[in-house]
């Protein structure tokens, strides 16, 4: 039995909203304490969420990149350090407090 592609995009969206939570979880519980600190501020975070592993880069790009070039079937959730969102389309990103 095939998969339609109907079902195809259901089965990513849940993939992607499960990447969503757990990347949001690993970086709320595991990490944020450790990489919130002055000079990273406003840098991204790319995490897989398989290994826990993570890469900071200014660009976003560059941290997935170096994170996929270890790790080829990485689940990449991206964070800004610092910021309530990555970017920003039509509004301002929100700079949350530091602990």
């Amino acid at each position: 039995m095939t998969q339609s592609n109907s079902d195809r995009a259901n089965a990513r969206v849940k993939s992607d909203r499960e990447i969503a939570k757990r990347g949001r979880d690993l970086y709320d519980r595991s990490l944020r304490t450790q990489v919130e600190v002055r000079d990273n501020i406003g840098k991204i975070i790319a995490i897989d969420i398989i290994t826990g592993n993570y890469e900071i880069d200014d660009n976003l790009l560059e941290a997935s990149d170096r994170l996929l070039s270890q790790f080829s079937d990485a689940a990449i959730w991206i964070e800004r350090i610092g910021f309530n969102a990555v970017y920003a389309v039509g509004g301002t990103l929100t700079k949350v407090e530091l602990s």
